[in-house]
Order: C-alpha cells, then structure tokens, then sequence
C-alpha cells in the first residue's frame, strides 16, 4: 500500500512544484531556461545527491559502493529513462501540444548543458579509471568551478521571461482575480518539496526492502534502484511540462539535472572516496554519455521528438539492467 501511496505523494508533489516554480521564476525575471536549468533541476535533483553524502558519512561496509553507485547512476537514468519520459510525453499530447512533435526550447541554453554534460562526466570517469589522488581532487575543484560559471551563464541567458497572465493561477491562492504573492508563491514551493522528498523517502524505503528480500547486492542498489526511486518521480515535472507544451521548463529541469549530477556530486566522490570505477559503473557512464549524445542528435539538430530516440533511451538503460541482473 505504502509503494502507489508514495507515487501519489510524490505526483502531487510534482503538480504543485511545476505550477509554484513558473511563478516564483517570472516574478524573479528569470527566462524559463534558467527556471527550468537551475532552480527546478537542481531542487529535484537533491534528494538523489543526499544518497551519496549520507553513504559517506556513515561509512562502514561496502558505503563507499553505493555512494559511488548513486552518483553513477544518476546521470544514467536522467540521460536515459527521463528523457524517454518527456518524449513519450510529446507523443502521447502531440494534438494537445501547439507545436506538436517540433521541439519549441532556447536551443542554445539545450545545447550548452548537454556539452556541459558530456564534457564534465567524460572527465569524471576518465579520472576513474585508476587517475592519482592528487590529479582526482583538482579535478573536483575544476568540476565545482565549472558548475559555477554554467550557474552564472544561466542567469545571464535564461531565454524568454512568460509573463505572469500566461501562467495557471496559483494552486494554493485563494484569490484568483489577481496574482499571488511571493510569500504564497514559497509556501506552495515549500509544500511541494515537502511532498517530493517525502514520497521519494517512502518509495526509497519500500524499493529497498523489496529488494533485500529478493537477495540483490548493494551495488545493483545504489546503481539502479535509488536513481529510479529518487530521480524518475520527480522528473514528472518534466512530463506535464511537455504536455502542455513547455519543452524549454521540462527539458531544461532534465538538462540541468545532469549537469548538476556530473559537477557537485561527482566532486564530492572524487575528494571523498577512492573513486575506482569498476566495470558496472563504467559501464553506466558510457551509457549515459551515449543517451546524452542521442539528445544532441534529436533535440538539438533535428529539434523535434523522435519515437526512435524515445526506443533507443529506453533500450540503453534496458541493456544496463540487464547486464546487472545477469552478472549479479
């Protein structure tokens, strides 16, 4: 009862979030690029980057394979699964969308995250691959410099402000006839991350029992199970985004993401752990670069939605599960 309670928690918590961060984002004078790149990313993306920080903390047995694990298998899954996601999403309100199946973003804001992407978790897994500590923790100082001028990039160029009458009215505002406070606009926010962080700890827990009884191994955990239960139901954002026809919020809530995931995160591993990658999470990463380069190829080049990228998606981060599995 506890697992379809948590998705419940969790999209509602997502409903709320889509409708708060739009307001919060225009009365700031922030474009949607930068909505959707910086404050939605990144404020989904926490409870999945809490994994690793609190692995590490605790220590102990086998800690460090599912800090690791998680911070791998995020960028997998949001390089993957969650872009299959907004594209299904396309497909299924293709007649409801204006645009259709055309892709309607700031193609550059699309373009500079998933090079930042690409560029960034490249160096994460190459440093892996046996680097020295002392090449590891500049590289994690380079990291975190990075993500602090894509942060000052997406404030300057965040694309087109929507202006506050094109915007759903508030949910929690009582008084529809005229627009809401910010001090509204927080509550709402705050709910909304409530929401999401709890249905996200539940389904977490509830995933994690199911899964010890079944016998699977910590790694397949960290890799697979808590990236899906973490970041898949928050990236719900993105799905009623797209169907309403608000691909520069929902991509860029994905995009963004995965820039956050390939800077912040992968620095902490590279100070905090040994950062020895083995053959799942390489693996897991040259999957996730793959899934990246496919949304260069269909999103920004071809700026439309393609069923075959929706597949292909799909069948990356099937192949990964699979060869977990079969290697477990």
């Amino acid at each position: 009862m506890l697992l379809p309670a948590s998705f419940a928690i969790l999209l509602a918590g997502a409903l709320l979030f889509t409708n708060a961060i739009e307001w919060f984002g225009a009365m700031l004078g922030l474009g949607q690029s930068a909505v959707g790149s910086l404050l939605a990313a990144v404020a989904t993306a926490l409870p999945e980057s809490l994994i690793p920080i609190v692995a590490i903390v605790e220590g102990g047995e086998g800690s460090e394979d599912v800090a690791v694990g998680a911070i791998i298998g995020a960028p997998l899954l949001l390089a993957t699964i969650a872009m299959a996601l907004v594209g299904i999403s396309a497909f299924l309100y293709r007649k409801r969308r204006p645009q259709g199946l055309a892709l309607e973003a700031h193609f550059p804001t699309l373009q500079r995250d998933l090079t930042f992407f690409i560029g960034c978790f490249l160096v994460a897994l190459l440093l892996g691959l046996g680097a020295p500590t002392p090449l590891q923790v500049a590289g994690a100082v380079l990291l975190v410099l990075a993500y602090t001028g894509y942060v000052r990039w997406t404030l300057r160029h965040g694309g087109p402000v929507e202006a506050e009458e094109e915007l759903r009215p508030l949910i929690l505002d009582t008084t529809r006839s005229d627009p809401p406070t910010m001090t509204t606009v927080v509550v709402q926010l705050l709910v909304a991350l409530g929401a999401i962080v709890g249905g996200a700890h539940i389904f977490v827990e509830q995933v994690l029992h199911v899964a010890e009884s079944v016998g699977l191994e910590p790694l397949v955990l960290s890799l697979v199970l808590a990236p899906f239960a973490t970041e898949l139901p928050e990236k719900a954002n993105s799905f009623f985004w797209v169907r309403e026809g608000k691909d520069s919020l929902a991509l860029g809530n994905i995009t963004g993401a995965m820039v956050f995931q390939s800077t912040l995160p992968v620095s902490i591993g590279l100070v905090f752990t040994d950062w020895e990658l083995d053959s799942y999470s390489v693996l897991a990463g040259g999957l996730a670069l793959g899934g990246g380069l496919i949304a260069i190829l269909t999103l920004q080049i071809r700026r439309r939605f393609s069923g075959r990228a929706v597949v292909a998606w799909a069948a990356l981060y099937a192949s990964f599960v699979a060869y977990v599995v079969a290697a477990a």
